[in-house]
């Protein structure tokens, strides 16, 4: 699972410039910095004619259970439940971070980056609901860099695969259950 990460403009000339054009675009109090909680305003990287453009949207869709919010969304399964099918094959969008947390079973707080860049890209999908637009990060099965520490990792995006993601659905189909790249990890 991935409950929260990192969005640092100051560790990241990108993020910067993404966090700088949503809050020209729509307010400075449009979006949080920072460490990122569920239920959180954050940008994310939207399909946008040829190019991406970041809007802000809230992390998580409504729980059909009435209370709460789903933050996450599996991989393996995604397509094949009702809730998400639809958002993944036509709202796909991009989350862009400066790390992720997990936490082990000791309690130890973990930051998650890829080795060598100051930002991090997460696959993730978008919906509306009574008005508000919402995203969730995909997860899939964790690789060896992050085995010990969490059972889950989110599906994540090279600089390379990012405008595929969000334009070809068989790409995006193949990389839900694709391996991942390595990460690095420091406790915080």
């Amino acid at each position: 699972m991935c409950g929260r990460y990192s969005l640092a403009p100051d560790e990241s000339k990108e993020i910067a410039q993404i966090v700088a054009e949503v809050q020209s675009r729509f307010g400075a109090a449009s979006i949080h910095t920072g460490e990122i909680f569920p239920t959180n305003a954050a940008p994310v990287l939207l399909a946008e004619e040829q190019k991406m453009t970041p809007k802000p949207m809230i992390w998580g869709f409504p729980s059909f259970k009435g209370k709460g919010v789903i933050i996450n969304a599996r991989g393996e399964t995604a397509l094949d439940k009702p809730m998400f099918r639809r958002s993944l094959l036509e709202r796909r969008c991009i989350v862009p971070t400066t790390g992720f947390y997990e936490w082990d079973r000791k309690k130890t707080k973990y930051r998650f980056r890829l080795p060598g860049k100051d930002r991090l890209y997460l696959a993730g999908f978008w919906n509306v609901f009574q008005g508000e637009e919402r995203f969730v990060i995909l997860t899939t099965a964790p690789n060896s860099s992050i085995i010990n520490v969490h059972g889950r990792m989110p599906v994540l995006l090279t600089d390379d695969e990012a405008a595929s993601w969000l334009h070809d659905t068989g790409m995006a189909s193949a990389k839900l259950t694709a391996l991942q790249p390595d990460l690095e990890l420091a406790a915080v």
